[in-house]
This record gives structure tokens, sequence and C-alpha cells, in this order.
């Protein structure tokens, strides 16, 4: 692909977001920060890809799939209200065919758009999937860290920030309680990611983004991570139990190990 077809699909996306607007200042908000995420998540992708060397063509490519990695948010809000996809769809799957019934990607060689399109669908799936092609599994892992380290930002802000001000579609309707279920806990030290079916609690919530650590691939995604210090920010929206404490030095052992790895 060239620089000309990635200048196309930026404006064709900003035109479909804008499809998408409304006078009804709840529902703005909520498009307006999955546009707003859908930048920070181009942003982070090229700076791994940069940290990574990759060619010319390759960052390309890999802003293009970060560009649309979240296509299917839009008309998943639109018919649901939710960004919820337990309740309504799975977005990743929704912005595949999306994709292709749209033909926006027709320009590009066979090859581009099938890696394109399956990293769309795979770029939220609770693991990486089996494929033979290299360079397919090479971009659906870039994708999902550089929008982890985004949807890190996102919870933050949505938990930093006034009532008055969260977008209500991030929210996931849980009990904001000081509680936390101590069975997530038996994810994180045996470096999985905890299973949505635990949780109880927002703080249980919290808990399973933690444990979204074990699913970076990258070395430069952990030094992301780590400058942005999302462990230490989530970790002080917990209670400060002892055992939540015990929890912080482990995952932050467990990274500074990632980045010693040469």
């Amino acid at each position: 692909m060239t620089s000309g077809d990635l200048q196309y699909f930026k404006a064709w996306f900003s035109d479909y977001c804008k499809s998408f607007y409304s006078p009804n200042a709840e529902d703005q908000k909520n498009i307006l920060l999955k546009e707003l995420h859908t930048s920070h998540v181009c942003k982070n992708i090229l700076d791994l890809a940069e940290d990574l060397s990759l060619k010319d063509n390759q960052k390309l490519l890999a802003e293009t799939i970060a560009l649309f990695h979240d296509i299917g948010r839009f008309p998943q809000y639109a018919r649901y209200k939710t960004f919820k996809d337990s309740i309504s769809v799975n977005h990743g799957l929704l912005g595949a065919e999306t994709l292709i019934r749209e033909k926006i990607l027709h320009k590009l060689p066979e090859d581009e758009q099938e890696i394109v399109i399956e990293a769309v669908k795979f770029h939220n799936a609770f693991s990486v999937p089996k494929k033979e092609n290299e360079d397919m599994l090479f971009f659906i892992r870039l994708v999902r860290d550089a929008d982890k380290l985004d949807i890190w930002r996102v919870f933050l802000e949505y938990y930093e920030s006034p009532t008055e001000s969260k977008a209500s579609a991030v929210g996931l309707g849980l009990p904001d309680i000081p509680e936390y279920s101590t069975e997530v806990f038996a994810y994180i030290y045996k470096k999985e990611i905890v299973s949505l079916a635990t949780i109880k609690t927002l703080n249980d919530f919290k808990l399973l983004q933690l444990s979204w650590i074990f699913d970076l691939n990258f070395k430069p995604a952990f030094r992301l991570l780590s400058d942005r210090d999302y462990i230490g920010r989530i970790i002080a929206k917990l209670p400060p139990t002892e055992e939540i404490q015990r929890l912080s030095l482990f995952l932050t052992e467990f990274v500074r190990q990632k980045l010693l790895i040469q």
C-alpha cells in the first residue's frame, strides 16, 4: 500500500465517524470517545512500529489496522447504545464485516486486505488465534498491544473523572463498592488474564485490566506501560490493602523482567 492509500482511508474514516454524530449529548460523547481512542491507538502503533524498526510499508499497514480496529464500535453503539459485546455484538467481527461490506480496502493487494480484516476481527479476542501466516499473526499482536495501551488510558480517565463528565458507555454497570473478589488473584498469580465470569465489582474489573499485561507481546509495549505508570495508577484506584500491595509488587516485577529481555 502507499501513503496515498492511508490518506484516503483517514478521510473515509473521518466521514464515517461523522455519519454517527448525534444531537444527543450522551450519544455524541460516546461516539467521540471511540474516535479519540482510534487516534491514540494509531499513535501507539506507530510508536511500537518505530521501536521495532518496521519498514515504511509495514508502518502504513500497521496504521491502517489501528485506524480501522474499532470501526465496529460505531454501528454497535448506533444499534445497541452500548460498547459491551456480551449484551450486543462482537465489535471485532462487526468491524471486519463492515470493512468487507463497505469495500473500503478494495485498492489494496489481496494479502494486505486479508491482514487488515483478520487483525480487526481478532484485535479483541480473548487470546491470539492460531494462524499459519506469520505476517498476519505479527500485525494481530501489534494492534492488540497498541489497543490495550490506550484502553488503560480510557479507563483511568473514566475512574478519575467526575460523574457528570464520564462517558456512559465506558462503564459496565458493575457496583462501585470497596470490595473485590479474591478469586481473581488466582488468575493473576498464574500469569493469566482474569476471566470475565469471575467479575462481580468494579474493583474486580480493575484487577482484570491489570491482568492484561500478561497478554502484551512486544518489549516496546512493556516500556510504554511502564513509562505511563498504568499499573501504579490502577493500583491507586483499588483499596490500599496488603493483598493489593503484594499484587502490585508482583506485577511490577513481571514488567521489570520483561524489560530486561534482550
